[in-house]
């Protein structure tokens, strides 16, 4: 798994929907999601600071996890079918532990408001991430194949049975 953080939220050019936008640490991937508006407001006013007179349904739902004192562990976006992604919410209360089914966006509204972490499966990453450093992957590209075309055949060897653990 990999954690990302949410970069910020965008609208699409052509049909003006949400998108939020999520970075892995090292801002070389983005994934883009598409929302819904009333969830883009939502997440929005987390990222803003902003607060409300009465709880929006994210924060009454923070309301409810808190009176229960049910700890929001992670969100988990676990896979993406036919263009849709799915999430869970692990959580915990003393020593349950449980897992519900979420969009991705509410899961996410409510991570932003409870400060727990983000992750995505890697293979929905491999599958639906943009890059957004190419410069820097093209030059770790090139250095690696640099370093592949300068090691020979025993060296290779030799430093796959060091990474490996093997005694030499």
């Amino acid at each position: 798994m990999i954690e990302m953080k949410v970069a910020g939220i965008a609208l699409e050019a052509s049909t003006r929907s949400p998108i939020i936008l999520l970075k892995d640490a090292t801002d070389r991937r983005a994934l883009p999601i598409y929302i819904g508006q009333d969830q883009a407001k939502a997440i929005i006013s987390v990222l803003e600071g902003q607060t409300h007179p009465r709880p929006l349904t994210h924060d009454l739902m923070v309301n409810f996890l808190e009176a229960w004192e049910i700890e929001v562990e992670k969100v988990i976006i676990h896979s993406l079918q036919d263009n849709t992604f799915y999430a869970i919410l692990v959580t915990k209360q003393g020593e349950t532990r449980g897992e519900n089914q979420s969009r991705p966006s509410d899961a996410i509204a409510i991570a932003l408001r409870t400060n727990s972490p983000i992750w995505v499966m890697e293979e929905v990453v491999a599958d639906a991430s943009i890059p957004v450093d190419r410069d820097a992957d093209e030059a770790e590209r090139r250095a690696f194949r640099e370093f592949i075309s300068n090691l020979s055949p025993d060296e290779l060897i030799q430093r796959g049975r060091f990474s490996s653990g093997e005694a030499q």
